[in-house]
C-alpha cells in the first residue's frame, strides 16, 4: 500500500485529492497538511511514501518543506502541485529534487499514475508540464549560454548514441510510451534508458535532464 501525504492550504483541494486518491486500492492517504511546516512533521510521523506539496502554502511554503522533507524523510518521494506561470518557483523544484510536477487541472488518472510512479522511485512528469517547464526555465537560468552549453556537451559525452536518442525524446516532453513508438522500442526498455540516463547524469528528475539536453543542444526537439 502506498502512504501518501496531502499538503494544501485549501480544504476543498485536499478533499478533492483524498477522494480522487483513495478510488486506487493500492494508495492510502494517511494525512493532511495546511501548511509546510505540517507537512515536514507528519510525513515524519507517518513515514508517507509519498507527498503532495502545493508551492503556495503558509508557515512554509512547498519548497522550503521540499528540502526539510529530503532531509527529514529521505525515503518520501514529493509531487509538487504547481501552475503555469511559476518559473522561479518550478526551478528551485527541479534543484531541490522533486519526484515530480503536477498541474492542478491534472486527470484523476494521472494523479493516480504520478503518485504509483513516485512511490517506485520514478519522476513523473506529464508531457505538457515538461514541454511547459523547460521552454519556460531554458533561457531563465544564470550563466552565459556558450558556458553552459560547453558544460552540458561535456557531461552528455558519458550517454551512448542509443540513449542521447532518448534524451533528445524526453526533452520533447514524450511520455515513455510515445518515445517508445517514436524510436520502436517497448515501454518498459525506454524506462529503463531513462533511469540509466538519470543516474549517469547525475540528474533527480526528467527535467533536469532535459534542461541539460537544450543546453547541449541535441536534438532539434529539445
Amino acid at each position: 500500500m502506498i502512504r501518501v501525504l496531502v499538503a494544501d492550504d485549501e480544504p476543498l483541494i485536499r478533499a478533492g485529492i483524498r477522494m480522487i486518491l483513495s478510488s486506487a486500492d493500492d494508495i492510502d492517504v494517511v494525512a493532511e497538511a495546511a501548511d509546510g511546516r505540517q507537512a515536514v512533521d507528519l510525513a515524519l510521523a507517518h513515514r508517507v511514501d509519498v507527498v503532495l506539496l502545493d508551492i503556495q502554502m503558509p508557515v512554509m511554503d512547498g519548497l522550503t518543506a521540499l528540502g526539510e522533507l529530503r532531509r527529514a524523510v529521505p525515503g518520501a518521494r514529493a509531487l509538487i502541485l504547481t501552475t503555469f506561470g511559476e518559473r522561479d518557483n518550478v526551478l528551485r523544484a527541479v534543484t531541490e529534487g522533486g519526484a515530480g510536477f503536477l498541474l492542478k487541472d491534472t486527470a484523476p488518472a494521472e494523479l493516480i499514475q504520478a503518485v504509483r510512479a513516485a512511490a517506485t522511485g520514478n519522476a513523473f512528469l506529464s508531457p505538457a508540464a515538461t514541454r511547459h517547464i523547460v521552454d519556460s526555465l531554458a533561457g531563465g537560468r544564470s550563466g552565459p549560454a556558450v558556458a553552459r552549453g560547453a558544460a552540458a556537451r561535456r557531461r552528455l559525452e558519458v550517454l551512448t548514441e542509443r540513449e542521447l536518442e532518448v534524451l533528445a525524446l524526453l526533452g520533447e516532453g514524450l511520455s515513455n510510451a510515445d518515445a517508445g513508438a517514436r524510436i520502436h522500442m517497448s515501454e518498459a526498455t525506454v524506462k529503463t534508458y531513462v533511469s540509466r540516463i538519470l543516474a549517469k547524469l547525475g540528474c533527480e528528475n526528467r527535467v533536469q535532464a532535459a534542461l541539460l539536453a537544450r543546453d547541449a543542444g541535441l536534438g532539434g526537439g529539445v
